[in-house]
């Protein structure tokens, strides 16, 4: 199985360019599904086919699905679900507000990594198209396993036992499902784990990158492509949308945009070489329905498979010296003062213009000291000595 998300700033157009991606793969005789995790849907709108919380089919060798938390939560969590409402409602909370509240922070995003988890499992597709949430909420969804898996480290070391059987107790005395709802907890922790496997696996996962020639679109885009290097993800593309053509230079309003559009143009040839960088001119109308999104699929690809790999490098790596080991990242546009790198145990804590990296080393690094970090862009090398 293949998985392709597709990420960039609000309204460059990336729910267009996933089904237009989905819609050229399914042609191509690719078995594929295309889901839409943005709370904010309009998948439905851009396919113009009513979509559902589990995959609906449009076409031949095409499904669609827009994820749905409440849905979800009664599909995977029902016990963790269970025990949030005996809480509040025990607390006093009206039951429309405790139902609310129920939807704890993050549980979209894992909710979406467990649907993903499913569907790789099951092996049914060949192809999985993301239409991802705009760039913080994607960056929150993929590192949410690395965030859990602190936490769950941190929050609850030797533990398990004692919640179990004090959990069991409660259960049966007050009747709320305190032991089940960590047992769900700690099953969704490790397919969290499991999942971020699968997504940093190059062969499986790609990462492309949607935005428009203007100045803040491309900004937004170079902190994405930095980050989504930080945490290990391949990005194997970069998609620019709504080019609008030359021949509008002349005697229009547009003259200027059109000036200021080449040189961004040229900046992100510059900037993000050697990514492969796909351009999609202006359509001139609303873009919805298959029809019009065919025609975007074979501008994009031509007669490329959407769902092979563009482009791969490997953005980390561990090397052995004589005195200890060398971790090396790879992050683009920062710059030295942007970061800062302090080691805790067997962790290595990288902040990233106040965005964390939480980088979990083998168990005897714990013995190992941080000796200074070095950068040359694009690489960051971390020197750990052995005492």
């Amino acid at each position: 199985m293949r998985i392709i998300l597709f990420t960039g700033k609000g309204g460059v157009g990336k729910t267009t360019t996933a089904a237009a991606t989905a819609i050229h793969a399914a042609k191509q005789g690719v078995k594929t599904l295309v889901i839409s995790t943005d709370p904010a849907h309009s998948l439905s709108d851009a396919l113009n086919v009513e979509l559902a919380p589990e995959p609906t089919k449009i076409s031949d060798n095409l499904w669609g699905q827009e994820f749905d938390v409440y849905y979800s939560m009664k599909k995977y969590w029902g016990n963790m679900r269970q025990l949030m409402l005996s809480i509040f409602k025990w607390r006093g909370v009206d039951n429309v507000v405790a139902e609310e509240l129920s939807v704890l922070p993050g549980m979209e995003e894992a909710s979406a990594f467990l649907w993903i988890e499913k569907y790789y499992r099951e092996d049914f597709y060949d192809l999985i198209v993301i239409d991802s949430a705009p760039t913080g909420e994607t960056l929150t969804l993929l590192t949410l396993p690395q965030a859990t898996k602190s936490w769950l480290t941190k929050a609850i070391p030797g533990q398990k036992t004692a919640v179990k059987t004090v959990g069991f107790m409660v259960r049966k005395t007050t009747g709320v499902p305190l032991d089940k709802g960590y047992a769900e907890l700690e099953n969704l922790f490790d397919k969290l784990e499991n999942i971020q496997k699968i997504f940093t696996d190059p062969k499986i996962c790609s990462i492309r990158l949607v935005a428009n020639p203007e100045r803040m679109v491309i900004q937004e885009a170079k902190r994405a492509y930095t980050y989504l290097q930080l945490y290990g993800y391949n990005v194997d593309a970069i998609i620019v949308n709504r080019i609008l053509p030359n021949s509008l230079t002349n005697g229009t309003i547009f003259a200027n945009y059109i000036t200021s559009q080449k040189k961004h143009l040229q900046d992100i040839e510059e900037s993000f070489t050697p990514l492969p960088i796909f351009k999609v001119p202006h359509q001139g109308e609303e873009v919805f329905g298959i029809d019009l999104l065919k025609k975007i699929g074979k501008k994009i690809y031509g007669k490329k498979n959407p769902a092979d790999i563009f482009h791969e490098e490997n953005p980390f790596e561990v090397i052995t010296t004589k005195n200890g080991y060398e971790v090396k990242m790879k992050l683009p546009f920062i710059k030295q003062a942007d970061f800062t790198v302090n080691k805790y145990g067997d962790e290595v804590v990288i902040d990233v213009a106040g965005r964390r990296k939480n980088l979990f080393l083998p168990r005897f690094a714990n013995f190992l000291k941080m000796d200074g970090y070095s950068f040359v862009h694009p690489w960051l090398t971390i020197k750990l000595l052995k005492d």
